[in-house]
């Protein structure tokens, strides 16, 4: 079983920077160190440690006619177990209101009760 690094072991630096990716859905990193106010050596540093940790995307590209790297977050698996009740998917899922005498919430829950 591997374990998923958690961004509670960034550094303080770090999750500014992963901040900053998330916030802008992706920035070009020659962008990235200077709205950080950093030097583009820490700011190479803390997008290599992000994209090595599973956290960024970080894909070569020019950029204003110089080559550098387009930073994006990462896309993660999701987990939807908790959700599911057998095959059906929970029907709070887009719904606003959900009618707790409804037909789908109580066939959802007899699923869930099943199976366990």
């Amino acid at each position: 079983m591997s374990v998923e690094p958690a961004e509670a072991d960034l550094s303080k630096d770090e999750l500014k920077g992963l901040e900053l990716i998330r916030e802008t859905n992706g920035i070009h990193q020659s962008d990235f160190w200077k709205e950080l106010d950093i030097s583009s050596r820490k700011g190479s540093r803390i997008a290599d440690r992000l994209a090595t940790l599973g956290f960024i995307e970080r894909e070569e590209t020019v950029y204003n006619g110089h080559n550098t790297y387009h930073l994006e977050p990462a896309a993660r698996e999701l987990e939807f177990s908790m959700l599911m009740a057998g095959d059906m998917l929970s029907p709070f899922i887009g719904e606003e209101e959900v009618n707790a005498n409804s037909d789908a919430f109580s066939q959802w829950l007899m699923n869930l009760a099943y199976d366990e």
